[in-house]
């Protein structure tokens, strides 16, 4: 909003186009509004690379969040709940598509819980984004998505090292099989359920811009390492293994810093006339 500026983007979105950047085929799978924002995302997400055939065109709006950028943070304002996407979420027809990937992202945002256990009959990884939210923290919600999920991502910014720890500690009772928290300059901490693995924040190398998807793209980069590297569901990943996946990361996030918007794609927004 302070730049008159709209960008296409959102969890799931910037996770595909993040790892496409980083040499992984991928695509995204979810439900667009007929609408000209919709169309407009829609077009930015193919010319970045990845793939919308098998997504879903419903009546009504696409998400939409109003956001300021203060001192280079961003601050959300408010939003449309989601739109059409969130009112009228994705559901899997079959298994056939999502089965030929080795791995799934999904979030608190997308209404997709009562599908990631349908998600485990195949062979891909699942990883699930919960925000900062605390109505995505209780241990009802946990109970339901946990188990179905491989990789949690928690962002843990505010929290001291014993609350830390304990927040890490009570994602993986719950089923998730790694849990990794990001704390913004304080780096991030991943918890396999035996230790605790700690990797320092990168430096931002160019000109600081703002922080919109840096979250999104730590992850994006944490998982094709690892992916890379060979994690599989029935292979508990290493420790060299989550320490390069970990370091990778650091490094991309700081250079999200310098891009704008989550991946650009940025256009002049268009004031509505004076009533």
């Amino acid at each position: 909003m302070d730049r008159g500026i709209e960008y296409p983007g959102g969890n799931c979105v910037n996770f595909a186009v993040y790892a496409r950047q980083l040499g992984a085929e991928a695509a995204y799978l979810g439900v667009f509004g007929d609408d000209e924002p919709g169309r407009f995302v829609r077009s930015c997400i193919e010319a970045a690379g990845v793939g919308t055939a098998e997504c879903e065109i419903r009546p009504g709006p696409n998400g939409l969040t109003e956001i300021q950028t203060v001192a280079g943070d961003r601050r959300f304002v408010r939003w449309n709940g989601g739109g059409v996407t969130a009112s009228d979420p994705v559901r899997l027809h079959g298994l056939d598509y999502v089965a030929t990937f080795d791995h799934v992202h999904s979030s608190v945002y997308s209404a997709v819980e009562p599908e990631l256990r349908t998600l485990r009959q195949t062979r891909g990884l699942v990883s699930f984004d919960f925000s900062t939210e605390e109505e995505f923290r209780t241990d009802d919600y946990l109970g339901e998505v946990c188990p179905a999920i491989d990789l949690a991502l928690v962002s843990c910014g505010e929290l001291d090292q014993q609350r830390l720890w304990s927040e890490l500690r009570r994602f993986r009772s719950h089923g998730a099989a790694l849990v990794l928290g990001t704390l913004g300059e304080r780096g991030s901490v991943l918890f396999d359920g035996r230790k605790f693995f700690h990797s320092r924040a990168a430096p931002v190398a160019g000109t600081f811009v703002d922080t919109m998807g840096c979250g999104d793209a730590y992850l994006a980069a944490f998982v094709v390492e690892m992916l890379d590297g060979g994690w599989r569901r029935d292979i508990l990943p290493g420790t060299s293994l989550i320490h390069r996946s970990m370091k990778r990361a650091a490094r991309f996030a700081a250079r999200q810093c310098t891009v704008d918007g989550a991946f650009g794609f940025g256009r002049q927004v268009t004031p509505e006339p004076a009533a």
